[in-house]
């Protein structure tokens, strides 16, 4: 049967930041719909009519509630959204500061879905309304916990001739994603539904890009997963949301996940990687300044070292910060690095005083190899990177931290 709620208030929800679902009519009795579908919208106003259009066709006979979940668009999303509302059981759910991107729109549209069962599709008409039920049904047979719509499974297909970079573009993406999306043929796709219990059963959910699915497929360790093929239409209205930036931060999203599923071994390779990177810059430099002498040589070449180290720190506190425990995590990195220059100074003037003549490689890997071990210790002992580095933060240092923090908070 077809929910139906009272029309939207474009301005309460502009005032407000959000409307909130409106309970069901007389016409639902016992309250929640059997099925929520979340939409997540920027400026696709026109594409909203002929899709509520379809989802009512495809719906039909099933009880269920579609949430427009919008950031803050610029066009007449809640005007039209107001208008469906009258005829769909529609709600509108307007982000005025919108975080996290489509996402954040897709959790924020779950946190307050009534549905047992939750589906997820673009406004673009680029996902097929019609296999809205065939999305639903494994969920409703117990035969699955998370349902894919797939391009690539058998029976799917996309719309035109994609070039030869999207298609090498969606290869790749799909081979990093392996480690926690298994088998699956199209992790990345935006059409999927899953029941209300593994969205709940979901842990650390740290949203970020457009590609949820991945991420609560991951975080709720959901162990029957099914793909059913859908046709990937092409966008008929509006501008594609897709970008570079979103390409960064599909990959971004990836480090978090990689952190999530290996808690010790991905930080380590994280470190071992900027290492070698590092040693790479350091090794240039150290072999131009070897007529400088045994212990001038690798003091002047390890600053190319902290450079290429402080370009990897760059991205881990951009990516990171809002995990961070330490306020300053700066200060921090310049004090590791002025005690790994001085370990760096000390084993060069050891090596020249110890061993009679020292190979040039012999004095690059054992000054860089104690300068890189006086990082890695103290980076534990910093709080930087601790997911691989450390089993657990001590109590006093999380306190300490808050401590911090408040006092930062206070100045500004």
């Amino acid at each position: 049967m077809t929910q139906t709620t009272s029309p939207v208030n474009p301005a309460t929800a502009s005032a407000a930041g959000s409307s909130e679902p409106v309970p069901a009519s007389p016409s639902s009795p016992g309250g929640a719909p059997e099925v929520t579908i979340i939409v997540p919208t920027i400026n696709e106003a026109e594409n909203l009519p002929p899709l509520m259009e379809r989802i009512a066709a495809a719906m039909s006979g099933t009880d269920y509630e579609v949430l427009i979940v919008d950031d803050n668009s610029r066009d007449e999303t809640p005007t039209v959204c107001a208008r469906l509302s009258a005829s769909y059981p529609l709600t509108l759910l307007v982000r005025k500061e919108p975080a996290n991107g489509l996402s954040g729109a897709v959790l924020y549209g779950m946190a307050r879905a009534r549905g047992q069962y939750f589906a997820v599709m673009d406004a673009d008409l680029q996902h097929p309304p019609e296999r809205l039920c065939a999305l639903l049904e494994p969920l409703k047979r117990g035969d699955a916990d998370f349902v894919i719509g797939s391009r690539y499974t058998a029976g799917g297909s996309t719309e035109g001739e994609w070039g030869l970079f999207r298609k090498l573009n969606s290869k790749v993406a799909t081979l990093l994603a392996r480690p926690f999306a298994g088998r699956t043929t199209d992790p990345m796709s935006g059409f999927f539904a899953l029941r209300r219990d593994t969205y709940s059963s979901a842990r650390q959910l740290t949203p970020l890009g457009y590609k949820i699915a991945l991420e609560l497929m991951c975080k709720s360790r959901a162990k029957q997963v099914r793909e059913i093929p859908i046709h990937f239409a092409t966008r008929q209205r509006g501008q594609s949301k897709l970008t570079i930036q979103q390409q960064f931060r599909y990959l971004e999203h990836l480090s978090r996940l990689y952190d999530f599923t290996f808690p010790r071994a991905s930080p380590i390779a994280k470190f071992l990687i900027a290492t070698a990177a590092g040693w790479l810059a350091g090794l240039g430099v150290y072999l131009a300044a070897l007529p400088a002498g045994p212990v001038a040589a690798p003091v002047i070449a390890y600053p190319a070292t902290t450079l290429v180290t402080a370009l990897f720190h760059l991205r881990y506190v951009h990516t990171q910060r809002e995990f961070l425990i330490r306020p300053k995590p700066w200060l921090d990195f310049a004090v590791i690095s002025l005690a790994e220059w001085a370990a760096c100074f000390l084993a060069a003037v050891w090596v020249a005083h110890r061993v009679r003549v020292p190979g040039w490689w012999e004095t690059f890997v054992l000054t860089f190899g104690v300068a890189t071990l006086t990082r890695y210790v103290l980076r534990k002992e910093f709080m930087q990177d601790i997911r691989g580095l450390r089993r657990e933060i001590r109590r006093e240092e999380l306190a300490e931290a808050a401590v911090d923090k408040t006092k930062m908070e206070d100045r500004g």
